[in-house]
């Protein structure tokens, strides 16, 4: 299983896109500060997670939510 997620920075609200097979890892990676394009937001919270078969599969819709970021669509997206 793949993971798509997105967090929310509780430090200035701002979302993260992202995908792992490993999610509770990678979540703790973020907000350890050991992933260097978020440590200066931490901490975040799991505000949505999408689960797919392939790292692939995963890849696609992650790039695609990233093209959305900060649209209405990607507000609805966040709310669904």
């Amino acid at each position: 299983m793949y993971f798509v997620y997105i967090l929310k920075s509780l430090k200035d609200e701002g979302y993260y896109i992202g995908q792992t097979d490993n999610l509770e890892k990678r979540l703790e990676k973020h907000n350890k500060g050991q992933v260097r394009s978020t440590k200066n937001r931490i901490p975040f919270v799991l505000a949505k997670r999408e689960i797919f078969s392939t790292r692939g599969e995963a890849r696609k819709r992650e790039n695609y939510l990233k093209k959305l970021k900060g649209g209405n669509e990607f507000r609805k997206i966040i709310l669904s």
